[in-house]
């Protein structure tokens, strides 16, 4: 019986900056439909209080783009330091991997 031997695949550089961007893009569309979502209510209750209507477009423009672009922004530093940590961690062990064979 033949054993197999796991080859470990050298880290591509180029994949960080695709992972960073499809990150970065899908928490910055979940921090905007949650700032959005807590906008909205917050403005119906706003209202509700004050007895007056609700103007819910102040929810998009002063609440949910506001936290969505400081989001996107901490999401793009944060996940460019952790895939380029990971990049880092994996090419050395693929490294030492490699030397060991």
């Amino acid at each position: 019986m033949q054993s197999a031997v796991a080859r470990s695949a050298t880290p591509r550089w180029y994949f960080i900056p695709l992972r960073v961007v499809l990150i970065t893009f899908l928490l910055t569309l979940l921090t905007f439909a949650v700032s959005l979502f807590i906008g909205i209510v917050g403005t119906i209750i706003f209202s509700w209080l004050r007895g007056g209507s609700a103007n819910v477009t102040l929810a998009y423009r002063h609440i949910a783009l506001p936290s969505a672009a400081i989001g996107a922004g901490i999401a793009l530093v944060v996940m460019a330091i952790v895939e380029i940590r990971r990049y880092r961690q994996n090419r050395a062990l693929s490294q030492i991997a490699h030397a060991s064979r």
